[in-house]
């Protein structure tokens, strides 16, 4: 399996990165939403998951999770924000938008592992 991490921090990448190994995902990232659709539109196959930070330069998380909504190639694709916006209207916006879930910074590897559980994506037995 695998997933696109897309966030402007190279820790917060790390971080992802490590959390979505612990699971059997392999990553490649972007530094921000524009990035993301160039590498997603340079795929032979896109990944099953996309965890989005939403404040990112060029391209923000929420137009990324429009901008992939439109495309038919990328309906498979779990969209995930991981943000520090907490404001209840942003979380209805990036859902409404089309984002499957929603974590908000910061957050645990259990926590993140546990969203990404009921969505369906940790294999049995991975998360332990």
């Amino acid at each position: 399996m695998q997933a696109i991490l897309i966030d402007d921090s190279r820790a917060m990448r790390l971080i992802l990165r490590r959390i979505v190994g612990q699971i059997g995902f392999d990553a490649v990232e972007a530094e921000d939403g524009q990035a993301a659709i160039d590498l997603l539109n340079s795929m032979e196959k896109p990944p099953e998951l996309a965890l989005i930070d939403w404040n990112m330069p060029n391209m923000n998380g929420l137009e990324f999770v429009m901008a992939v909504r439109k495309e038919q190639k990328f309906r498979e694709m779990t969209l995930v924000m991981v943000t520090t916006e907490s404001e209840q209207s942003q979380i209805v916006r990036a859902l409404a938008a089309g984002a499957h879930e929603y974590v908000i910074k910061p957050f645990t590897a259990g926590a993140m592992i546990e969203k990404l559980a009921l969505l369906g994506l940790v294999p049995q037995g991975a998360s332990s």
